[in-house]
């Protein structure tokens, strides 16, 4: 029985078979990018059709959240025949020739005032006093810019990276999706893969 709230390192596919029925849920994902990346389980070289017929598959069925970049999101659209409800950008520094990644929102639309956006001018005087009132950041923006993961060394970070995806981009990705107004509980399936990368990334909300 799954059990709520609760990292499952398995292969996410035969973990969503294994949901209890009865719920609602949202699928959060950071697939593997079909670009020739060296995994140690996974061959991320399908041909663009079996590539876009295993998303669908991943998605099928429950309302999705897909990371990934803007190319592949339009034809995963096209694919399923269905337009996104809602795209934020994921913006970083990195030392690669992309610089972003985008968030797409199918069958569902992230709830923008579940989250605020940190003050740019907290010294502002009317920003410290509403500050000063309680007020936690402004109206969040359609993008986010939160910094991949350097480097995935035990020495360096004091625990194992599984990916580059940056886990505070997962939360608030995923704190943006609610079906009752908050966050109640979420299953983590993480597909089987020896380390330091695994094969995919999940997030399954209730």
């Amino acid at each position: 029985m799954i059990e709520l709230d609760k990292i499952y390192n398995e292969d996410c596919l035969q973990g969503m078979a294994d949901l209890p029925t009865g719920h609602k849920y949202c699928i959060v994902t950071d697939p593997p990018f079909n670009v020739g990346y060296h995994y140690n389980e996974y061959k991320d070289n399908k041909s663009e059709g079996e590539y876009f017929e295993w998303l669908e598959q991943i998605t099928k069925g429950y309302p999705a959240v897909m990371i990934h970049y803007p190319e592949a999101l339009y034809k995963f659209a096209f694919q399923i025949g269905q337009f996104p409800e809602r795209v934020v950008a994921w913006v970083y520094n990195s030392n690669t020739p992309r610089q972003h990644r985008d968030i797409a929102y199918f069958g569902i639309k992230p709830d923008f005032t579940l989250m605020h956006q940190p003050y740019k001018n907290p010294t502002d005087k009317r920003i410290a006093k509403r500050i000063a009132e309680g007020h936690e950041g402004g109206v969040l923006y359609d993008w986010m810019e939160i910094n991949q993961v350097k480097n995935v060394s035990k020495a360096k970070h004091g625990e194992i990276h599984p990916c580059q995806m940056p886990v505070d981009v997962m939360r608030r990705v995923a704190s943006l999706v609610s079906f009752r107004q908050i966050m109640s509980s979420s299953i983590h399936l993480w597909a089987a893969a020896q380390r330091p990368l695994p094969v995919s990334r999940r997030s399954v909300t209730l």
